[in-house]
């Protein structure tokens, strides 16, 4: 009855201090959720407001239905605002994107504001969030301009009725709007960001990092935001989507989904823009098992991980029989070994791939790997598990690449010999980072301090290989404090180090060879291994850099003469090519 009453006060005083001053929307930190099912704010929200609590949701876009009494809408919204939840109003159909039903969309404007003028101030609606998706409609197929120009006529008509009457506006945008233009030739996302007081992106996939996860597929959207001056949500979803598993975080449990969407938000707090996340939707949301699995906290399910701390010695992989160099390659999508497995297996035999740097996804079982690891080892096939991101080279976030050793080393004491992970692979490009231009010095300092942690904790119980890409030109700095080469200490505390001599042709002054000779030369004297890394991406730093154009058979004569080049080294362990979603695509 205590603990009753005492919410109850909270709850009075500040209802009392709300009424005073006005409900404020939150603006900052925003965590929101879709509610489509508008009955569940019929007996008051108790149970929407209480998932709201637990899972800090503090932006509710719910559904109107005009038929509930004005009553139930407001009960809903005062409990809300008492628990420091903003309310607005949803509605949308792709149809509304067309003249004919503009009426619609105006109907929504006109209900939300009918409602807020006939109720006390703590029981409005906080804004109206449109979700409009007109792209599905047949006539985008056939006329794709048309449907853009009425979409935004009647837009302007909604924000001509709405703006101005004390309603966030707000509607939903896919992360790949930014490639259509306007009738006058603008770019649409420019003018639906300038027209709207907020947009959330949807960038529906379930990787944070990765060539097409949530930062990259969100990076433009963010940028022009900044510019522009507005606020952006970025939207993840939770339903199923069968054949489309890497759309959502469907299968996943809460916390694991909730880990994400904390790295996720760490990194985009970079652009003043991002003012938060909005997870589609509640029912899915809700339906999430809890914990970190269903079957308890290994991930995916099973018994808990042993305390990293308190183990035995991590076994070996069964190793592989391998006398030729090393040809590899990088997979970054960490879904492509998950659902395409077999393809990528099938490449490797038809490139004849002896070596594979795999993304790992860190809430997956162990068991998602397992398959393709056996498989990968009697095609006589190395595999090393791979992560990275350029602030793993700030002490701040040194537990998450602590995170991905102890995920491997307890998957290899898991899983038998040839199931097991040869290494663990770091990709840490901290000279991307704004703190490299202001202060190289520290962030290199930070980047060398989280190194020699990783091998420490690597190696005190494993035999696992640690190695890292390097820059061809990182020899031109040094280790703070040490006069040495921040290259050669980076070598010399690797077991082998891939170099990214991007270039395109072998031999010459600007070539693979002589872009890589100081890495080589110090390789050489320290005697470790060095592998030779090219790229097949798209470049847009110039044509030298990338095989894209020259296409794979022109790559492998100039790999020939890398080899024939380097000979005479003993560091010269083989190639990778960077990486396999471009080379599987290239010119042949």
């Amino acid at each position: 009855m205590i603990v009753k009453n005492s919410r109850w006060l909270a709850g009075l005083l500040l209802l009392a201090a709300s009424l005073l001053v006005g409900f404020q929307s939150p603006t900052q930190g925003l965590k929101a959720t879709w509610v489509w099912q508008t009955e569940l704010i019929e007996d008051g929200g108790e149970k929407l407001l209480d998932f709201a609590r637990q899972q800090g949701i503090n932006l509710i876009y719910l559904q109107i239905n005009r038929d509930l009494p004005n009553a139930t809408y407001e009960t809903f919204i005062q409990h809300a605002h008492e628990g420091g939840v903003a309310v607005h109003a949803l509605g949308g159909d792709p149809g509304w994107a067309l003249s004919v039903h503009k009426d619609r969309l105006l109907g929504l404007a006109d209900w939300t504001m009918n409602y807020n003028a006939s109720v006390p101030a703590d029981n409005r609606f906080d804004g109206i969030h449109l979700d409009i998706e007109p792209y599905v409609l047949p006539q985008w197929e056939t006329d794709q301009g048309e449907v853009i120009s009425s979409w935004m006529n009647n837009m302007q008509a909604f924000l001509d009725r709405a703006k101005g009457k004390g309603l966030e506006l707000g509607l939903d945008i896919p992360f790949w709007f930014d490639s259509y233009v306007t009738p006058e030739g603008g770019g649409l996302n420019e003018w639906l960001m300038t027209a709207f007081d907020q947009v959330t992106v949807l960038a529906y996939r379930n990787v944070v990092d990765s060539d097409h996860g949530i930062v990259s597929l969100s990076q433009d959207e963010l940028k022009l935001a900044d510019k522009l001056g507005k606020r952006l949500l970025i939207g993840v979803n939770t339903k199923e989507m069968p054949g489309e598993s890497h759309t959502t975080f469907y299968g996943r449990s809460k916390e694991q989904m909730n880990e994400s969407l904390s790295d996720l938000t760490g990194q985009l707090s970079a652009y003043s823009s991002f003012a938060g996340i909005a997870v589609h939707d509640f029912r899915n949301w809700e339906n999430m098992p809890g914990g970190d699995g269903a079957g308890g906290s290994e991930p995916g399910g099973g018994k808990p991980d042993p305390d990293p701390g308190d183990q035995d010695q991590v076994p070996d992989a069964d190793p592989i029989d391998r006398d030729a160099k090393v040809r590899g390659t990088y997979i970054w999508e960490a879904n492509e070994v998950l659902q395409n497995g077999q393809e990528i297996l099938d490449f490797a035999k038809e490139k004849h791939l002896n070596w594979l740097y795999v993304r790992l996804d860190l809430q997956q079982p162990y068991s998602a790997y397992t398959s393709f690891i056996k498989q990968a080892s009697a095609a006589g096939i190395e595999v090393h598990a791979m992560g990275g991101h350029p602030i793993w080279a700030l002490e701040e976030n040194r537990a998450k690449m602590m995170k991905l050793v102890n995920y491997v080393k307890n998957y290899n004491r898991a899983v038998q010999g040839d199931e097991r992970f040869h290494g663990i692979h770091l990709d840490i490009e901290p000279y991307v980072l704004p703190d490299w231009k202001t202060d190289s010095a520290e962030v290199i300092a930070e980047w060398t301090s989280n190194v020699d942690a990783f091998v420490r904790e690597l190696k005190k119980d494993s035999s696992l290989e640690a190695s890292m890409d390097l820059a061809v030109w990182l020899d031109k700095y040094k280790v703070p404090g040490e006069d040495i080469s921040l290259s050669k200490w980076m070598i010399d505390r690797m077991d082998h180090v891939s170099l990214m001599a991007f270039r395109d042709t072998a031999a010459g002054s600007n070539g693979i060879v002589s872009v890589s000779k100081e890495e080589i030369a110090f390789a050489d004297e320290l005697g470790k291994p060095l592998l030779i890394s090219v790229e097949m991406k798209e470049s847009h730093e110039g044509n030298h850099i990338t095989f894209f154009e020259e296409g794979s058979a022109y790559m492998e004569g100039e790999l020939a003469k890398v080899a024939e080049l380097l000979k005479n080294s003993p560091s010269y362990t083989g190639n990778l090519v960077h990486a396999y979603d471009y080379w599987k695509n290239a010119k042949p």
